[in-house]
């Protein structure tokens, strides 16, 4: 009869086995009580546990159901919604900004200082240096009776128009070597501008500059500077200053017209100079209008 081993005598993978036979023994008996007391169903006898040590046990677990085509269509969609989306508020962000940079734009124009502007041209009635010929003694005065009776009103408001602060650009003085006119050049050609020396219609163009400068001045009082503006001949020049250069302009012409043609005032698309005073000399009933262009 073979001895016994001893549990010192069994190699470790014998006690291994014997360890799991145990196991399973306890297991099955307990199994069994669990049955004949009513507490489990029968259940099939499952595989025996690999000895070998290294066997690693199968994975378990249910596979993932798959997808229905309509389900993946609607994935599909939501992903298409979702970078609509973001390019949605991409295009938002971009407005946004475009938004800002246009207000700032906005404000900065609004706290800057608003550049001169040009006083428009004030729409007359009669050409200017119109006055009564000079009794014996000098004395002369605006002549009324030129002016259409229904528009007095307009000429006595346009009186009142204020004189702007002259500018570098605007004529200071004014020479016509032809007929020894050497005079200042004030702003404004009322009746008290013109006291003073020739006189630049307020709103019209300053000189070099495309437009009409329209300059007036008397012809019989308060210096007589416009006098012999009827001996000027085409090719004459008219030579005016500002602060900073001088211009000259060629005479191209003369006219003698009513007192009530102020076209001969109006602007005009290249630079040009209109020159104008009574005539006759000491009669005023019409006045002389001598054109000229800026010298190239």
């Amino acid at each position: 009869m073979a001895r016994r081993k001893t549990p010192d005598d069994l190699s470790v993978e014998e006690l291994r086995r014997l360890l799991i036979e145990k196991r399973r023994k306890e297991r099955h008996d307990r199994i069994e009580l669990f049955r004949r007391t009513g507490r489990v169903v029968a259940m099939p006898d499952l595989e025996p546990v690999a000895a070998d040590p290294g066997a690693s046990l199968p994975l378990a677990g249910p596979a993932g159901p798959e997808r229905s085509p309509l389900r993946q269509w609607a994935d599909r969609l939501l992903l298409m919604v979702e970078i609509l989306a973001v390019l949605g508020l991409v295009g938002v962000l971009i407005s946004g900004l475009g938004i800002v940079q246009d207000l700032n734009r906005e404000v900065v124009a609004a706290l800057a200082p608003d550049p001169p502007l040009p006083t428009p041209l004030v729409t007359a009635v009669v050409l200017p240096s119109g006055h009564t010929p000079p009794d014996a003694q000098g004395n002369t005065r605006p002549n009324d009776a030129e002016i259409p009776e229904h528009l007095r009103p307009l000429v006595q408001s346009l009186a009142s128009v204020p004189i702007p602060t002259p500018g570098p650009d605007q004529a200071i003085r004014i020479r016509i070597p032809a007929i020894d006119v050497d005079a200042p050049v004030v702003q404004g050609d009322g009746w008290e501008q013109l006291k003073k020396g020739v006189g630049q219609h307020i709103g019209s163009a300053n000189p070099g500059e495309r437009g009409n400068v329209v300059l007036s001045a008397h012809n019989d009082v308060y210096g007589q500077i416009f006098r012999h503006l009827d001996r000027l001949v085409p090719g004459d020049e008219v030579i005016l200053y500002t602060r900073h250069r001088q211009y000259v302009y060629l005479v191209t012409g003369s006219a003698i017209v009513e007192p009530t043609q102020v076209e001969v005032m109006a602007p005009t698309a290249n630079p040009t100079l209109t020159l104008i005073s009574c005539y006759p000399y000491m009669v005023n009933t019409h006045r002389i209008v001598v054109f000229a262009r800026l010298k190239p």
